[in-house]
């Protein structure tokens, strides 16, 4: 573990704040869930991601629905695409979505794009595709996306369906 050299007091209620360069460099913002982990005599804290327990479940998923559209699918959180299946897969996997990406998550967009257009996934890459874009939400919060991508033709009304459907799916399944 690194250490920053910064150090803190707790107040009386038992609070301590974490500095702003460090919450930057993390992507930690106003409202995000941190776990709390302890140590012997060590706390840390860890963003917390309830998308992440599912990450084994939605790769099955995932695999899935694409052995059936031959379609590239993707599930990100808030930060990260968790799982994908397709051609995209070695790279996109794991990786931090795009400041594109986490805009739709904050405005709870669902996006249908039937002609080819640029989209960047990552920041570093852009496909050309067309694509459908879902919110998932869980217990009123936006928690990540699912994405169906069509690399060489229009996405058709059951990638459109499929998409609202396993967005839906993930969050009920979140919930409960």
């Amino acid at each position: 573990m690194e250490t920053t050299g910064v150090v803190r007091r707790i107040d009386d209620l038992g609070r301590v704040v974490i500095p702003k360069e460090i919450r930057r460099t993390l992507g930690i913002k106003d409202g995000t869930s941190l776990e709390i982990f302890v140590e012997k005599d060590m706390v840390a804290l860890k963003k917390h991601s309830s998308m992440n327990n599912l990450s084994h479940f939605a790769e099955v998923y995932v695999d899935s629905i694409y052995n059936a559209l031959k379609k590239d699918i993707i599930i990100t959180d808030r930060d990260n695409i968790i799982a994908c299946a397709g051609s995209l897969k070695k790279e996109y996997l794991n990786k931090p979505i795009s400041s594109y990406l986490e805009e739709c998550i904050n405005k709870r967009n669902n996006i249908i794009e039937e002609d080819m257009k640029e989209i960047n996934i990552i920041n570093e890459k852009q496909e050309y595709c067309s694509y459908v874009i879902n919110t998932i939400i869980s217990n009123g919060d936006s928690i990540g996306l699912i994405i169906i991508l069509s690399l060489d033709d229009k996405v058709s009304s059951l990638e459109i369906k499929t998409a609202q459907i396993a967005a839906q799916f993930f969050g009920k399944h979140i919930e409960e």
